[in-house]
Parts: C-alpha cells; structure tokens; sequence
C-alpha cells in the first residue's frame, strides 16, 4: 500500500463546492468504511488460494498457467499502486477510491462467471487495477480523519490488525464458500461487500483537496508491463522450455519495457518511482530483502495448497483451517517484533533471525512427500510465520531508512510494490522449476504405482524442488539483510578517534 498517503495532509472542512456529506459524520463510522474496504483487498488473495484447485478442475489450468490466478493480481496492483497514490493526490483521493471499489466489485462480477481460463485471468488483473487504485487511497482518508496522534495510533492499530487478521479470515470464508457453494463465490462474495462500501463512502466520506501536477502514465506502463512480460516469459518457459520462441521474445520484450522504465524515471518531471531512493545502501537493501523474502514465500501457500487438496485430500474448509497456525505465529511474532525485539536486539539482528527462520521452514517444508501427513508440514508452517512476523517490522523501517520528506510517500509504496512484484516474480520462478522438475518425474519409471499415485508421486517430485529453490532464496535474503544499517567502512574511518 502506497504510504504517499502517509504524509497526507489533514483533513480540511469541506468547502461549499466540494463533494461529499454535509453534515458532520463520526470518524468511528467513517473508520468502519476504510477498514471494511482493507479487509475486502486483503482478505482477496488469500481467499482466492484456497479455491485453486477447484478452479484448476472446472476451467482446465495447466499446473503452471493455474498461477496466473494470483500473478494477475499481484501483478497489476503492484505494478499500478503509485500510480493510484498519484492519482489521488491529484484527483481526489475519495473520488479515486470509490471508482477503484466499483472497478473491483465489477471485475469480481465477472470473474464469478469465467467460463474459460483466460476470462478468470482477466478479470483478476481488473481486481487488481481496482485494488491498486483504492488501497492507497484508504490509508490515506485514515490519516486525514485522524489529525490528532493518539487517535491515529488507535486507527492505525486496528488497520495492522485488519490487515493480518483479513488473511485468516479470507482461508476460513474461502473454504467455506467453496465447500458448501461453489469456487465461483470468492469472486461473487466481494459484490455485496463492494457495494455496501461504496454506498456508505458516498454517505460519510469526505473529498480531500487536490494538488496540481502529471501522473507519470509511461512510468507507470513499463514497468507493470515488462514485469508481466517477465513472469509470461518464466511460465512459458515451464511449459514449453527456454528455447521457445515465445519464450525468448517475452524476456527480450521484459528486457527492453524493463530498460525503457529507467530511462523514462530519469527524465520525468514527477517520476512515478524515484530513482534516488535507490542510492542509500539501506534503502535498497531492504527493497531487495522484501523482494526476494516474498518471492520465496509464495510458493509455499501455492504449493501447500495443492498439497493439503490434492495428495492428503483435505476439504477446502479444512485447508483454509490447516493455514491458522501459520497466521496465529505471524501475527504474534509481528507485535513482539514491534514492542520488544527491535528495540532491544536492533533491526539487523531481528531480520536475519527472522529470514534465519523463514528458511529453515522451507528447507523443512521442501522434504515433503507422498506419505507426509499433515503434521509433518505444521512445524514448518509455524516456523515460517514466526520468522515472516519477526523480519517484516524491521524490514519496514528499513525502507523508510533516511528517506527525504519529498520521497517519503515514494519509498513507502515501493514497500508493496516490492512485495506485490516479488511475490509475481517468485511465483513464476517457482512454477517454472516446478515445471521442470514434475515433467523428469513424469518421464521416470513408475514402478508400479497406480495412476494416482503417480500423479501424486509428480506433483510432491515437483513442489520439493520448487520449495528448495525457494529456501536458497530466503537464504540470499539472509545475507541482504546482513548488510543493512552497516556503516560503510569509509565512513567508520572518517569518524574514528584520533590516536
């Protein structure tokens, strides 16, 4: 979420020709809309995986292409989140957040009636542009409707506790709405949710003041095309291998979109992604260690997934209840992380333990086979969400390291954008190992196993390599983070004592 809302100014009265409610509106009620409509753009993903494997059977997904599903939608919020902080500054933050809310519930719409693969992941990808235009502008209506601090680090409490609580909500309602209707439903179920937001924000939100300037749209294009350029080119690669023709030209077009990014960002005006944020070695650092973190933990959910449905056969309501402990361990971790652990051990050493335990999760997780139960996988996944709430807050300030004031909001959104990225990119990496490794399988003798087993037996051959190239992720994560909040050894010698 673009933290250029951060810096938001206060909210103002409005003024006679501005838009919204005339009368004064409590801030509760006002607070009750921005955290219904977080809640809605949280708890979209996660609700989504556990439905994966129902809408692999009924819209025919290849292994590989079923990762579209999420990529479609991390893919275009994260590519496109400045770009929404932007447009809300500009043209009125309730104003872009409403058409962002009626984008989403009509993208949802859609997607609910997908008869065919493609159809689905279009309509993720329109979610996605929606949640990139109204996330950053709920962060933003928050801190305007709560000028004053302590009232703020109440609103921004409860907005953390959404935020990590919508994950856990969005397994238990994905499983159920799977398994006592149909996979359809984690799309129609954001209709009447997005409708009543929006209803209750014409009624009790308030427009904030515009600023003048231009949004950097060729900014904002090449790079969410050339990352999705990307993740095509690794996905195709998966299923038609690195010498495709197809293949080739989507990373030669990454390449080219990917370099037409950075010399558009050089000269622009008002560059969507300002390219000095990435020269102190903080800063970047912790970009890198997000980028890299969320791409090897993705995986894992996707993985895990297919794992509890389609080898131990859990319900959809059982998988989504198989993820709790993962999210009980992250949400923990996260507030001791902030209250205790930082303070007292410093930010470098709380992100390498933390990244320390991640990757001793997914090292844990990638032994799996076709005879682990799920008790095999639960310490692992608790593992992996005390380490992921242990390494999170830390690498957070780190972003935010010596940021100026005019990059503030920029160096703060970068934070998802990284996250939402890595999350696409890391996704797609591991598809295509997962790709590679299931087809060697698949050309193995089966030694008499049954034609279940043996797509089982593909499946699990698959996922534990992909989980390995996972964990060698978490691991460089380790040394990336090892790095940060050091004083570089020229600067240590200009202010050493003089002997």
């Amino acid at each position: 979420m673009s933290a250029q809302t951060v810096a938001a100014p206060a909210a103002t009265p409005a003024s006679p020709t501005a838009r919204g409610p005339r009368r004064r509106v409590s801030p509760t009620v006002v607070l009750g809309v921005i955290l219904t409509a977080q809640l809605m753009v949280v708890l979209d993903a996660t609700i989504v995986n556990v439905a994966l494997p129902r809408m692999q059977t009924a819209l025919d997904f290849t292994p590989t292409g079923l990762s579209w599903v999420l990529s479609a939608y991390t893919l275009a919020f994260g590519g496109l989140l400045l770009f929404g902080a932007r447009a809300g500054d500009l043209f009125g933050r309730r104003r872009v957040f409403l058409t962002g809310m009626a984008l989403f519930a009509a993208a949802s719409f859609a997607g609910g009636f997908a008869t065919t693969a493609t159809w689905l992941v279009a309509s993720r990808a329109a979610q996605g542009v929606g949640a990139a235009l109204a996330a950053p502008a709920v962060l933003a209506l928050l801190m305007s409707t709560f000028p004053e601090a302590r009232e703020r680090t109440r609103a921004l409490g409860l907005f953390t506790g959404v935020s990590i609580g919508g994950a856990a909500i969005g397994l238990i309602a994905g499983g159920l709405l799977v398994q006592w209707f149909s996979w359809r439903w984690v799309m129609f179920v954001n209709v009447p949710i997005g409708l009543a937001v929006i209803a209750a924000a014409l009624l009790v939100v308030p427009e904030t003041p515009r600023s003048t300037g231009r949004i950097d749209v060729a900014g904002a294009l090449s790079s969410t095309l050339g990352m999705t350029a990307l993740v095509y080119a690794f996905v195709r690669a998966a299923e038609a291998g690195w010498s495709d023709t197809e293949t080739i030209a989507s990373f030669v077009a990454a390449a080219a979109l990917l370099v037409l990014f950075v010399l558009v960002e050089r000269r622009a005006a008002h560059p969507i992604v300002p390219l000095e944020l990435f020269a102190n070695r903080t800063r970047a650092g912790s970009y890198a260690g997000r980028l890299l973190l969320v791409a090897g933990i993705m995986g894992t959910f996707f993985f895990t997934t297919l794992f509890l449905q389609d080898v131990l056969h859990y319900s959809p309501l059982q998988t989504g209840l198989g993820f709790l402990p993962l999210t009980a361990a992250l949400f923990l971790a996260s507030q001791l992380s902030a209250r205790r652990f930082v303070e007292q051990f410093g930010p470098r050493r709380v992100m390498v333990v933390g990244t320390l335990l991640s990757t001793t999760a997914l090292a844990l997780l990638s032994r799996m086979s076709e005879t682990s139960s799920y008790w095999s996988i639960l310490v692992p996944l608790v593992l992996l969400g005390l380490g992921n709430g242990t390494a999170f807050v830390p690498l957070t300030g780190a972003s935010l390291h010596e940021v100026e004031p005019q990059h503030a909001g920029a160096a703060s959104g970068l934070v998802n954008v990284t996250q939402q990225v890595g999350g696409s990119l890391g996704l797609a990496l591991l598809v295509t190992v997962f790709g590679t490794a299931s087809r060697h399988a698949a050309a193995a003798p089966s030694h008499g196993r049954s034609v279940v087993e043996q797509s089982q037996h593909v499946f699990v051959a698959g996922a534990s390599t992909a989980l390995t190239v996972a964990s060698g992720l978490l691991l460089l994560t380790v040394v990336v983070v090892s790095q940060l909040h050091r004083t570089p050894r020229a600067a240590r010698a200009e202010v050493a004592p003089a002997v």
